[in-house]
C-alpha cells in the first residue's frame, strides 16, 4: 500500500476495474450491465471509488432519494482489508450523500458478516429489522440497519 490514498466519484471508465473489486468480494458479483445502469441511467446513484496510487482498491455506492440515502454496495480489494479503509470509505460515502441532502442511510448487511456488523454499528448505525432470506446465493438474512448522518 502507498501513502498515495485517494477518493474520488466513480465514473463509466472505472466500470472495469469496479468489477475487479466486486468479483473479489462477492459470491453474487453485480454484472457490467448493472454498474453501467448506475452510471449512465440511474439519476439517484452516486459512487465513491478509493484509489491506492492509480490502483482502484475500493468502492461504495448509494441512491439518494429526497433525504434518504440507501447504500447499495461497499468493498475492497481482500489485500487491502483489515486498514481501517472500508471505514474511511463508509466515511466518505456519508459526506456525498449528506452534501446531496441525505439526512438517513440505511443498508442490508448478511446476519453472519460481524466484521461489516461492528464497522457500521461504530459508525453510528442502529438495527432497525431483518429481511429474511435476503440473499439469492444462500438465502441468508439481512440485517436492516440505519443512522441520522450528522
Amino acid at each position: 500500500m502507498t501513502s498515495k490514498l485517494t477518493f474520488r466519484l466513480m465514473n463509466e471508465d472505472d466500470i472495469d476495474e469496479v468489477l475487479k473489486v466486486e468479483q473479489a468480494s462477492f459470491s453474487s458479483p453485480w454484472s457490467r450491465e448493472a454498474f453501467y445502469n448506475e452510471m449512465a441511467l440511474n439519476q439517484f446513484s452516486v459512487y465513491v471509488v478509493l484509489e491506492d496510487g492509480e490502483e482502484l482498491i475500493g468502492y461504495g455506492g448509494a441512491w439518494v432519494v429526497t433525504d434518504e440515502a440507501h447504500v447499495t454496495n461497499v468493498a475492497i480489494l481482500p489485500r487491502y482489508r483489515g486498514k481501517k479503509l472500508g471505514e474511511a470509505l463508509m466515511v466518505q460515502l456519508m459526506d456525498v450523500v449528506k452534501e446531496m441532502g441525505a439526512l438517513k442511510m440505511t443498508l442490508e448487511v448478511r446476519v453472519s458478516n460481524m466484521i461489516a456488523r461492528r464497522l457500521y454499528s461504530k459508525l453510528g448505525f442502529q438495527e432497525g429489522g431483518i429481511r429474511k432470506n435476503y440473499y439469492s446465493d444462500n438465502h441468508e438474512d439481512a440485517l436492516v440497519m440505519w443512522v441520522n448522518i450528522k
